[in-house]
């Protein structure tokens, strides 16, 4: 199975960017899908991107045109770029490992927008 590490979270003005980095160890990184979820106070926890073993992107409507996911299975790692960041994308986004041996889950990392 997939233990996940998240960083990069951070406090940035609206319209600023900032680059997510979710560290995998253990097996099966290049056979997982992997994804990006969020959860901002008093909401559900949400699709924002997902990218496929074959490097298949999808992404949420109300990030299209300013998140890129990405990985790089030499490094076993999968990043979240995010541009144009507005104040509805503050959150604590988590990253998703998904493979034929079960889903793993990050702990998390606090994105805050500041307007």
């Amino acid at each position: 199975q997939v233990q996940l590490v998240e960083s990069g979270g951070g406090l940035v003005q609206a319209g600023g960017s900032l680059r997510l980095s979710c560290a995998a160890s253990g097996s099966f990184f290049s056979l997982s899908a992997m994804a990006w979820y969020r959860q901002a106070p008093g909401k559900q926890r949400e699709l924002v991107a997902s990218i496929s073993r074959g490097f298949n992107t999808n992404y949420a409507d109300s990030v299209k045109g300013r998140f890129t996911i990405s990985r790089d299975n030499a490094k076993k790692t999968v990043y979240l770029q995010m541009n144009s960041l507005k104040s509805e994308d503050t959150a604590v986004y988590y990253c998703k490992a998904d493979s034929f041996a079960g889903g793993s889950w990050g702990q998390g990392t606090q994105v805050t927008v500041s307007s």
